[in-house]
Order: C-alpha cells, then sequence, then structure tokens
C-alpha cells in the first residue's frame, strides 16, 4: 500500500508541480521511481490500483486551495455567468471571463472523459513520463521564444524592445478561450503541464505572464476538481480501503502546498517568465532517462 510518510511527500508533490509549470503526473511518476517506490510507479499505470484513489484526494485537495484563494474572484464569476443567463447578454468583465472560462473547459473535458484512461494506462510510466517532461520544456522555451518576437515587433529605434503589456484578459474572445483551453489536452501526456501549456497559450493570444497564469489557474481548479470528484468512487469503494487515511493526510499536504504555491507564482510572473522552468524540465527529463537506463 501507502505508507503515511509517502502520502505526505506525494502530497506536497502534486500541490506545488499541480501548479508549477513541470507537470505534477510526470513528478508523480518519476519521484517514486528515483525513491524505489516502485510499488507506486506500477500502479500508476495500472487499470484500476489503490494509488489512483489516493490521487483523487490530493486533486480534490489542490483545487479547494485554489477556490480558496480565489474565492472572491469565484464568487463574481459565478455571480456574472447567472446574470449573463438572465439577461442573455455579456456586458461586464466577470460575465465575459466566466464564459472564457466555460468554453475553454469543455475541449478537455470531452477529451479527458474519452481519452483519459488509455494515455493513463500506457504513458503514465518513468521513460514515457521524462521523455515529455523534456518535451514541456521545449514548449515552455518555444512559447517564450514566440513571446519576445512579439516584443520586437514593438521595439523602436529609440531603444530595445520591451515586454508588450499584453491585452486585459477580459478582451479574449470566445475562440481564443477554446484555443487555449484545447491546450489543456496535452497534459493527459505524463510530462506535460496543464499550466505550462495553457500559459503559454495565453502568452501567444497576447496576454502577459501574469495574466497568462491567472487565466491559467482559474481555468486549473474547474478541471482539477471536477476530475477529482468524478473519481470519488474509486476512493469510496473498494480501491480505496487501506488508504482513506494516508489519503486524508495527503490531501493536507497537498492544500498546503498549493496554496503557497499559487501565492508565490502570482507574485513571480509579475516580473519573470518560463524559462527557469524549462531549463529543470530539460535536466530532470534528461538526468531521469539516464537514470532509467542505468
Amino acid at each position: 500500500m501507502i505508507s503515511y510518510f509517502q502520502a505526505i511527500v506525494i502530497g506536497l508533490l502534486q500541490g506545488v508541480t499541480e501548479l508549477v509549470p513541470i507537470s505534477s503526473l510526470a513528478h508523480s511518476v518519476l519521484l517514486p521511481d528515483w525513491l524505489g517506490w516502485h510499488n507506486l510507479v506500477r500502479a500508476q499505470s495500472a487499470d484500476e490500483s489503490f494509488y489512483l484513489a489516493f490521487l483523487v484526494a490530493l486533486h480534490v485537495a489542490t483545487a479547494l486551495a485554489l477556490l480558496v484563494h480565489y474565492r472572491h474572484t469565484w464568487v463574481r464569476i459565478i455571480a456574472g455567468f447567472f446574470r449573463t443567463l438572465r439577461t442573455r447578454r455579456i456586458e461586464t468583465p466577470d460575465e465575459r471571463l466566466a464564459w472564457l472560462l466555460v468554453v475553454a473547459t469543455i475541449p478537455v473535458g470531452l477529451t479527458g472523459l474519452a481519452l483519459e484512461h488509455f494515455l493513463r494506462t500506457v504513458f503514465a510510466k518513468p521513460a514515457a513520463a521524462a521523455i515529455f517532461l523534456t518535451i514541456n520544456g521545449g514548449i515552455l522555451l518555444l512559447g517564450e521564444r514566440l513571446r519576445r518576437r512579439q516584443a520586437a515587433a514593438v521595439a523602436t529605434p529609440a531603444g530595445p524592445a520591451v515586454e508588450p503589456p499584453g491585452r486585459q484578459l477580459d478582451t479574449l474572445e470566445l475562440k481564443e478561450a477554446v484555443v487555449i483551453g484545447s491546450a489543456q489536452t496535452l497534459a493527459l501526456f505524463a510530462g506535460i503541464s496543464r499550466s505550462g501549456v495553457t500559459m503559454v497559450g495565453g502568452l501567444l493570444r497576447g496576454l502577459n505572464h501574469e495574466d497568462a497564469a491567472r487565466f491559467s489557474f482559474l481555468l486549473a481548479t474547474p478541471v482539477i476538481f471536477a476530475a477529482g470528484v468524478y473519481k470519488i468512487p474509486d476512493l469510496t469503494g473498494p480501491l480505496g480501503d487501506g488508504v482513506r487515511a494516508q489519503a486524508l493526510a495527503g490531501g493536507v499536504a497537498a492544500f498546503a502546498a498549493a496554496y503557497a504555491a499559487v501565492r508565490f507564482l502570482e507574485r513571480y510572473f509579475e516580473r519573470r517568465d518560463l524559462t527557469p522552468f524549462a531549463i529543470y524540465c530539460f535536466v530532470a527529463g534528461i538526468v531521469s532517462l539516464i537514470h532509467i537506463a542505468l
């Protein structure tokens, strides 16, 4: 099964890596492999297992941390959504943000229902996770390079290029939100970061790093929460026997880690970019491949 120490370690890892653009799914596979917890590695890609039941609690806890952090924003978003149903118009930034989140969630929701089980059982293995983690680094670097090209486009002869201030989040069109939301489907591959690819999608639509990160975290909240709730029967059923207490301990750790992570990342992306995380993904992916090959 899983010990309390393992539960807390993996809970802390989940809470951080779900939001930091370095792929929580990859780390939930690679860290147990590095630490020799091979029963957890095998369980990750099994058709049905206690480890999957355990991870349900971590996902729900992470989503709850995001809900708590953005509670005031979510109150305005939900109120704006129901207001549009009554008026049949989108007039305020909160109303537009509500519908941006709705349409951006649809692609990953449908794809996840259709392919999550297949992709997890095939790709949630150490070698595949290490390869996709390296690819994730490339996606982050490519996103930053294209963003810098946008900065170069606004350079003037009087001075060097600077990062464009970015569009306001509420100026995104619904079809652009669908494109950004569709990028989340890549995160069904262990190693591709949900927050990372969503941020890159936002950057390519003209958002700055701060707003791209904010939209990514808001978009992740219903997706992570829905995925956790959908799998609740795994935790309450026979698969959860013997791991429910550990799931509670891991969930508390995941909540605390996710809450700290989102607060840190909001401040970080006010002035910094994705490059350090891209470098980390390259290094961690390549070193893991070497470790697996030895």
